[in-house]
């Protein structure tokens, strides 16, 4: 294989064929293929686009990277949710044991952080002892013994896009349909689900900016799972400010208990309670949305989720009773009064960045204590000094976050005209 070719071919946007696509997966797996061809072959990507054939071609590849999980002789139906990603996305972190508790079975295999926007597995790592490295067995293991279970993919769980996943966190190659699909697509299917509902985001904080190119994402995404046997839908979700008030990964633990406490922001409880419902009906759980939103509700009610959260991070070798620590707080202030009518997402996950909160580099480490806690939401009226949001700061880069926050938060003299809409139904 000359995989020099292949970058060409795609350079000059020519498609390639399944054999290609699974030769050069193979060969970045063992090592003979070098990580700079694969990001060279990444960016032609981005610019050139791929052939529906293409995408479905390489989410194979990547699921066929590894081993897929076997649930012969488990009962119960597995479906599971993912995002697309932003600030302040702790859904997972309620959803899987909220669905465990109405019957399901949630194999979740998420990822880290992907540029400005957080990821599942950063923010479980904030307590202490937590293990998401699991194998395959482990992962069938905990998922009948609790009902869910969040891990990231390790080396024998679609090792390919594992590889792929961080090479584009640091090669600005990340906002891209076809590899986003093959990305999450690929390690979803490698979970053997029976129905998965995906949570399209839109708008500053995420990688697709305006509704349309969410709702193209959504269907390419749709389309893959379709046609490999899972029932599959997904929302379009707002992402023009962090969803829930905290950012950062102890914050966002900590915001994500208090959920499931019963006491969750209610744009962060909308996220759920839709993406539950969908997951309850696709699985034939529920008959329709509002049943399955009450029973939601009523397992929400009795405390019982907020206990098989406890006992996930307790199989998977964490302690849910440690006092996670969080880093100083720090007001941002208003510049001048007026109307909150624009958060810029992406600044803000650049300011978690610049704290030691997300990852400039592969090798880099993350600090869990330090975040964003925000103080207001757009069309909010403020004085001049008020607070706008408390910046979580340990010392590393807090100049240069503080000017990130500063400058992502437009005050203007009059309202905004129209504040975005939550949640946009998918098909």
């Amino acid at each position: 294989m000359n995989v020099t070719r292949l970058i060409q071919k795609k350079r000059d946007g020519e498609p390639l064929t399944a054999e290609e696509l699974s030769a050069l997966v193979t060969g970045y797996v063992s090592g003979a293929v070098p990580e700079y061809q694969v990001a060279a072959l990444a960016m032609a990507i981005c610019f050139q686009g791929m052939e529906d054939s293409e995408i479905a071609a390489l989410t194979a590849a990547l699921m066929e990277s590894g081993e897929c999980l076997d649930w012969t002789g488990v009962d119960g139906s597995r479906v599971d949710k993912h995002s697309t990603g932003g600030q302040g996305d702790k859904v997972s972190l309620v959803l899987a044991p909220l669905a465990a508790c109405c019957g399901l079975r949630v194999p979740m295999v998420a990822g880290r952080g992907l540029g400005p926007t957080g990821g599942t597995i950063d923010k479980l790592e904030a307590i202490p002892g937590f293990r998401t490295g699991l194998g395959a067995g482990e992962i069938r293991r905990i998922t009948e013994e609790v009902g869910c279970v969040i891990a990231s993919q390790g080396g024998e769980f679609a090792p390919a896009d594992g590889k792929l996943y961080a090479l584009r966190d640091v090669t600005a190659t990340v906002a891209s349909v076809p590899l986003i699909t093959a990305s999450i697509m690929s390690k979803k299917l490698a979970e053997g689900l029976d129905a998965l509902a995906l949570d399209i985001k839109w708008g500053s904080g995420a990688f697709m900016k305006d509704i349309e190119s969410a709702r193209s994402l959504g269907a390419a995404m749709t389309a893959v799972g379709e046609r490999m046997g899972v029932r599959t839908g997904f929302l379009v979700t707002d992402m023009n400010q962090p969803l829930g008030r905290a950012v950062g990964n102890a914050n966002e633990v900590l915001e994500a208990l208090a959920a499931l406490g019963g006491d969750g922001p209610e744009d962060l409880m909308e996220v759920v309670y839709e993406l539950g419902s969908r997951m309850l009906t696709a699985s034939g759980c529920s008959d329709d949305t509002p049943s399955a939103r009450a029973v939601l509700e009523a397992e929400l009610g009795s405390g019982r989720p907020l206990e098989k959260f406890r006992e996930m991070a307790r199989a998977q070798g964490g302690d849910p009773e440690a006092d996670l620590e969080l880093a100083p707080a720090c007001e941002v202030g208003a510049p001048r009064a007026g109307y909150v009518s624009a958060i810029d997402g992406e600044a803000l996950g650049y300011a978690l960045i610049a704290l030691g909160g997300g990852r400039r580099s592969l090798e880099d480490t993350i600090d869990p204590s330090v975040g964003l806690q925000m103080r207001v939401r757009l069309g909010d009226e403020v004085e001049e000094g008020q607070p706008l949001a408390d910046l979580l700061s340990a010392g590393t880069g807090h100049d240069e976050a503080l000017a990130f926050v500063a400058g992502a938060i437009s005050i203007t003299d009059e309202p905004p005209v129209e504040l975005p809409v939550l949640i946009t139904a998918g098909p």
